[in-house]
């Protein structure tokens, strides 16, 4: 079984300074540049995942703009392809899933931002697809949310979507445990 990472929309927009800065982005890229680092390492396959925002109306991840690029602890090296996509779902109208079946691919680590929106909804179409997939929680971050006119604390957020997932799609994990618990 090959196992790849998959590092989602760590993008600058998301960072301090950024148009959608999300809480723990830091310490969360920190930690993708770790397991970014363990998978070079072991020569297995990474691949990015940028966002590009082309709704009318779109505040940040805009085309040609330094907040669409990736960030500087997670930039790809020039053997790693970036995928971009324009809606949560990863494999949305890319070509995400003939370059994982190409590459035979079978098993996914997954780590980016946001937690509750385009990771959940990249996870759960992998799952979907066939793939087993861990989700890297210490590389992963989110934001506040607003539901019923109350706020719903980032880490809140980031833990609901995480134990959702757990339940019935990937195991959860951090880098620190990923070559123990995922890459066996």
């Amino acid at each position: 079984m090959k196992t790849a990472l998959l590092l989602i929309d760590l993008q600058n927009d998301y960072f301090p300074g950024g148009r959608m800065e999300l809480v723990g982005s830091e310490p969360a890229a920190a930690c993708a540049a770790q397991a970014l680092r363990l998978f070079r390492d072991r020569g297995l396959p990474v691949i990015h995942i940028r966002h590009e925002a082309l709704k009318e109306g779109a505040t940040f991840f805009l085309p040609g703009t330094d907040g669409a690029s990736i960030h500087e602890l997670v930039k790809p090296e020039a053997d790693e392809p970036v995928v971009v996509k324009h809606y949560p779902n990863s494999f949305r109208e890319t070509d995400l899933l003939a370059r994982l079946r190409e590459a035979g691919v079978t098993r996914l680590a997954v780590a980016g931002m946001m937690t509750h929106m385009c990771l959940d909804a990249g996870v759960r179409a992998a799952v979907d697809l066939g793939f087993e997939c861990a989700v890297l929680s210490d590389a992963s971050a989110t934001r506040d949310l607003e539901f019923n006119g109350a706020v719903v604390p980032a880490a809140q957020v980031h833990g609901a979507f995480l134990a959702a997932l757990q339940a019935a799609y990937a195991p959860v994990m951090t880098v620190a445990e990923l070559p123990s618990k995922f890459l066996v």
